[in-house]
């Protein structure tokens, strides 16, 4: 038995935040309803590049069951009325007051069913200065500062996936799981409300501390403000390897050992990690010429016999047949679909994982049970 077992969802969703949130519940057994507009959730259009499916929605929406409503109709916001009469958790994301002029305020809602969990999501908050602005991934990474410390020391730059959507969907699925353990022992369940802003300022702590102490962090690309060598150097064969060198006893073995160069590793001038970022260049140069001197089989076989962190810097080609990667394999309308599993790893479990929906593969179903 999963442990979401007999919790009923209700998701007003759509795009990524809240599909992130409603998937790990789902996966852990929750029965989700996932509530269509009459043209579908806007992320099934996104692409077409999983045979015919969005690679997002094939990503986030396994194990629900969708129901197109129209709820600008009067039957249809009935039928939503029913649902949530019997549901444990209401997960949304429209703008903010949307639900409120469908008839759904969650002020009532907790009114008339007070152990139901209400959750909302949304880009700032459903109050305050910015409450009414559109606000997407790339938006909130821009305006909370995260793009500022992505990218080399040319621009700004976009984290490539949607890590604010994904972090507001996890922070939305870790309130729910509080508030049902909460409502276990009160009876109560709860109004929660998370913001992709506030998601993304709670990551970006340490470089807003480090600003306000007057060292704001610089863009660097793949390297380290403070520590030399950590980044990237380039092998004889082209392949890009990442390393870190966290102590001067490290450095030595890499001069030595990786390097060949035993003259090198007992150099005053490059013995601390202070000097060797006062010659940051002189250093990166020195293990440039190193690397590039063997293909990229050689070097990293001598990085894993002298225990130095490294990485190869891959491409999503690469990731495809990367030795630690697992998969999971997911039906879909249109055929079955394989994608990376979820990264929790149970003792004792196999967990299976509901098929994507067709657009409104359940609404008669659904009408019947609720009508």
């Amino acid at each position: 038995m999963l442990p979401l077992e007999g919790l009923l969802v209700v998701s007003l969703e759509q795009a990524v935040a809240a599909p992130t949130c409603t998937c790990r519940l789902a996966d852990a057994g929750a029965r989700v309803i996932k509530i269509e507009r009459p043209e579908g959730d806007f992320a099934r259009g996104y692409d077409a590049l999983v045979h015919g499916e969005s690679a997002y929605f094939v990503w986030l929406n396994r194990g629900k069951q969708s129901v197109v409503l129209d709820l600008t109709k009067q039957e249809d916001k009935t039928l939503l009325e029913a649902m949530l009469a019997k549901a444990d958790v209401f997960v949304q994301n429209l703008k903010p007051g949307t639900v409120a002029k469908l008839g759904f305020a969650i002020e009532r809602l907790r009114q008339v069913y007070p152990r139901m969990i209400c959750c909302s999501i949304s880009g700032y908050g459903e109050s305050g200065p910015y409450a009414q602005r559109k606000a997407y991934d790339l938006l909130i990474q821009a305006d909370s500062g995260l793009s500022s410390i992505t990218g080399g020391p040319e621009s700004p730059a976009r984290v490539g996936v949607s890590v604010v959507d994904v972090a507001t969907g996890m922070n939305a699925y870790e309130a729910i799981l509080e508030a049902v353990i909460a409502r276990g022992r009160t009876g109560e369940g709860a109004a929660i409300s998370v913001s992709l802003f506030d998601a993304m300022a709670d990551w970006m702590t340490v470089p807003l501390l480090q600003t306000e102490g007057g060292k704001p962090p610089q863009r660097l690309g793949l390297a380290h403000p403070s520590i030399s060598p950590y980044g990237v150097f380039k092998s004889r064969d082209g392949a890009d390897i990442l390393i870190s060198i966290q102590n001067d006893r490290e450095w030595r073995i890499l001069a030595s050992e990786v390097m060949g160069d035993k003259q090198l590793a007992a150099d005053p001038n490059f013995a601390t990690n202070v000097e060797r970022v006062k010659r940051r260049h002189e250093t990166d140069g020195r293990v440039q010429a190193a690397f590039g001197a063997m293909d990229v089989a050689e070097l990293e076989a001598k990085l894993a016999a002298a225990d130095i962190a490294y990485a190869r810097v891959n491409d999503t080609a690469l990731l495809a047949k990367h030795p630690h990667l697992r998969r999971i394999s997911v039906d879909s309308p249109s055929g079955p679909v394989s994608i990376p599993a979820p990264a929790p790893l149970r003792a004792g479990e196999t967990r299976h994982y509901g098929p994507v929906p067709a657009l409104g593969q359940h609404t008669e179903m659904i009408r019947k049970e609720f009508g």
